[in-house]
């Protein structure tokens, strides 16, 4: 069947991610972590000390950035990497979600990475997970999902991610970590985090990874067989 492009949006710790990983690999399609693109960012600008309002230096750093993903075998699972060294360990860290937010709203940032973007899915047989994915990266993506959660659900999702990384997170400060992301990300002027008017929403608070997955996977076949005719 023809493929397709798959745009998963949403909020942080909704299983974004999860759901888009093994919708891909089910598919045999690529799977491209949009938000680990901009934590990469966010660990280059930290690590060098680059002055977000200042205009040079932004556009500086992002002309010294380059970012890929390989597939680590042993983890079966795609990892990224920030000129050449793996930081998918380090981009996870609380002081690197403290700081995403607000490094994705600067305009420069938020070009360089949506042509990159672009470039990763223009051959299609893409799933891709973000924030504006659906909105702005692929307004004509042949499926679009936004996914939410209650905030509880979140927080305790997010604070067992971290502890299977050895980090313990007390439950207060991720949820308002949540909500300041939610809050930053929704009223940034760049392609904010909104919900595309012709996507599917999935509300992921009371159903597991396997059904999330499954219902993805429906309406991935729905489109393709709609758009293989």
């Amino acid at each position: 069947m023809k493929k397709i492009v798959i745009a998963i949006d949403g909020y942080s710790a909704c299983g974004k991610s999860s759901t888009a990983k093994e919708v891909a690999s089910q598919l045999g399609y690529s799977y491209i972590d949009s938000g680990a693109m901009y934590r990469a960012v966010t660990l280059y600008f930290h690590q060098n000390y680059v002055t977000i309002d200042n205009p040079k230096e932004v556009a500086k750093a992002i002309n010294n950035i380059n970012i890929s993903f390989n597939f680590n075998e042993r983890k079966a699972s795609s990892e990224t990497y920030l000129n050449g060294l793996n930081v998918e360990e380090e981009i996870r860290k609380m002081y690197i979600s403290n700081k995403v937010s607000e490094i994705s709203a600067i305009p420069e940032v938020r070009k360089n990475m949506v042509s990159q973007q672009r470039k990763l899915g223009k051959k299609k047989g893409v799933v891709m997970d973000g924030r504006d994915i659906g909105s702005n990266v692929f307004p004509n993506a042949e499926l679009k999902i936004f996914m939410k959660a209650d905030l509880a659900v979140r927080a305790e999702r997010r604070q067992n991610e971290l502890l299977e990384k050895g980090q313990l997170i007390p439950i207060p400060e991720i949820e308002e970590n949540l909500l300041a992301r939610d809050k930053m990300d929704s009223e940034r002027k760049e392609n904010p985090l909104i919900i595309p008017n012709d996507a599917y929403i999935l509300d992921t608070s009371e159903i597991t990874l396997p059904e999330q997955v499954e219902y993805v996977l429906q309406l991935a076949t729905e489109k393709m067989i709609k758009y293989d005719g």
